[in-house]
């Protein structure tokens, strides 16, 4: 475990299930609370940062006649409630947990978001779990996890996808020869534009020196097995050594 303090991306589709119709599967969150639990007990330090497609995605509001600005804020408020549902099911399993949102909300649901606060909370040993994305219009969720590693100093963003176990030079569920990469670049990804993140996130991660694992959230014990580099990924780096 070579990271001090790393920021894990968990997308709102990924917290579903959908054989049961849940919109949150408590299952799945008490998984991701007992590895918590063991990386939090190596002295690393864990934020995260989740979306809200599990409830609603701005992109598709707004294709339906919803203005894109309002659309966008529905999806805020809808991380804001997956990271309550999180933090619910962390403290149910001994976690000590903070919610901090970019969105001004009423003290009794969440804090507001402020820098030097959330890097007390991670040095106290707590997990902070980050809603409401940027709190702007426009930006995703992978922005905002860039983002928020960058204020805090985060070495590392662990980013789970859905049945996808790293990065490739093209998609692997269309073409049986796809490449994978095991050390890929950032300007690599810029410049064969590979659809891993988009590019402000990509850049932004870039400048502020930030590794990014790509890895299938689906594996047993993913994040665990993710920062001990016991499972198929992907590391984005900087440099290529």
């Amino acid at each position: 475990m070579k990271y001090n303090r790393v920021l894990i991306k968990l997308s709102g589709e990924g917290l579903a299930n959908k054989d049961k119709h849940l919109a949150i599967d408590y299952e799945l969150v008490q998984k991701f609370a007992v590895q918590l639990k063991e990386i939090v007990k190596h002295n690393i330090e864990v934020a995260i940062v989740v979306g809200g497609g599990n409830f609603w995605r701005g992109t598709s509001a707004a294709k339906n006649g919803i203005n894109r600005v309002r659309a966008d804020y529905i999806g805020m408020l809808a991380t804001t409630m997956n990271a309550l549902a999180l933090q619910s099911g962390f403290e149910k399993n001994g976690l000590h947990c903070r919610v901090l949102s970019s969105l001004t909300m009423d003290p009794k649901v969440c804090e507001v978001y402020i820098n030097e606060k959330a890097k007390k909370y991670l040095s106290d040993g707590e997990v902070v779990i980050f809603a409401g994305g940027t709190g702007r219009p426009f930006f995703t969720t992978d922005t905002a996890s860039t983002l928020y590693a960058s204020e805090i100093e985060a070495e590392a963003i662990l980013m789970g996808k859905n049945n996808v176990d790293g990065v490739y030079d093209s998609d692997p569920k269309f073409n049986p020869n796809a490449k994978k990469y095991d050390r890929i670049t950032f300007d690599d990804i810029l410049t064969q534009d590979l659809k891993v993140m988009d590019r402000t996130a990509a850049s932004m991660a870039k400048e502020n020196n930030i590794d990014i694992l790509i890895f299938d959230i689906n594996e047993e014990n993913a994040l665990l097995r993710a920062i001990n580099n016991e499972i198929p990924n992907t590391i984005i780096t900087k440099n290529k050594e």
